[in-house]
């Protein structure tokens, strides 16, 4: 496989929520985006989509020649992927899905084209089996759901994705702003989505057991550890935990009462008793707002971190090249 090969043109597979975000954020950073899907007025739904986000990706920064003009659509898979740099891939999380698709696309494409799965839970071993001539360029990146909003990107490889490719898509997504993490090892599930796992195995445990109600368990998540998560992980704020001795010192004081915890941590069995209690506690909580209200409120305050956040690595960069100067 090439390596040099400049990515300007992306192919999304599949416009829903996930293929609809890609597409904005692929636009907003002055790329050229040919999508398809099969589904039912999916192109209208999909301008809908990039119309609705283009506010929000302007207030981060669009990069020059950024425009949603640059997308276009076609019904026929093998026309959209016609002069692709990069594939997008968005489509079920059907393991025999993907395989035929990987199949087609293996078949379709030059082999310098990186082949990239949002999947959030299936494994590029098992994708890539289908893809029997090029399996080396097919990779996982994984997006964070808004994936326009939201920069994480989880990049996975399987057993017969080459490094070069594992290089070439981090660059791409590091490029486009994205926070990318390399995972070694192939797990289900990713890293993001089994942390949010851990989470929630706890707070359904907690709600079953009538510890907490839904509205409170997500005000303590939210209000609490939630607020200091938007802007350190959870080793660093652990080593800030620990005052001046850091991480050394957290761990001297904490190891004891965090493996007590870890002990009786729940096990929720999601009885349609259980899940009863979810709906009806988070409908309560919710209260009049619909869905789109609450995404909108989601993605304003969402906005606002990133905001905050680009303002302080920026500050932190100047405050290091004037030290480096110095």
């Amino acid at each position: 496989m090439a390596g040099s090969k400049q990515i300007s043109q992306v192919a999304i597979i599949g416009t829903g929520v996930i293929g609809a975000s890609w597409a904005a954020q692929f636009l907003a950073k002055g790329l050229d985006v040919v999508a398809t899907d099969i589904a039912p007025n999916a192109e209208a739904s999909l301008r809908r989509f990039v119309e609705a986000a283009w506010p929000a990706l302007d207030r981060l920064g669009l990069a020059p020649g950024a425009s949603p003009m640059r997308l276009t659509f076609s019904a026929d898979m093998a026309e959209a992927v016609k002069g692709a740099d990069l594939v997008q891939e968005n489509g079920p999380e059907r393991i025999d899905f993907k395989k035929k698709l990987y199949g087609q696309l293996d078949e379709l494409l030059p082999s310098d084209v990186i082949i990239a799965s949002s999947s959030s839970g299936l494994t590029m071993s098992e994708i890539q089996s289908g893809c029997p001539n090029h399996p080396e360029r097919c990779v996982i990146a994984h997006p964070f759901n808004p994936p326009h909003l939201v920069p994480l990107v989880e990049i996975v490889g399987g057993a017969k994705t080459s490094e070069e490719t594992i290089r070439r898509a981090s660059e791409f997504y590091t490029g486009l702003g994205k926070k990318t993490v390399r995972l070694h090892k192939e797990v289900p599930g990713h890293v993001a989505n089994r942390l949010q796992a851990a989470l929630a195995r706890e707070v359904y445990w907690l709600v079953g057991e009538g510890v907490v109600s839904v509205a409170d368990a997500d005000t303590a998540v939210s209000w609490g550890p939630g607020l200091r998560w938007g802007i350190m992980g959870q080793v660093l704020l652990n080593h800030l935990g620990g005052g001046q001795g850091g991480m050394e010192h957290f761990l001297q004081q904490f190891t004891g009462p965090m493996s007590a915890w870890w002990k009786v941590l729940g096990s929720p069995e999601l009885t349609p008793e259980l899940q009863k209690k979810l709906v009806d506690g988070v409908h309560a909580e919710v209260g009049s707002r619909s869905i789109d209200d609450l995404a909108a409120e989601r993605d304003e305050v969402l906005l606002g971190l990133l905001e905050l956040r680009n303002k302080a690595d920026a500050e932190a960069a100047r405050s290091s090249k004037a030290n480096r100067v110095a």
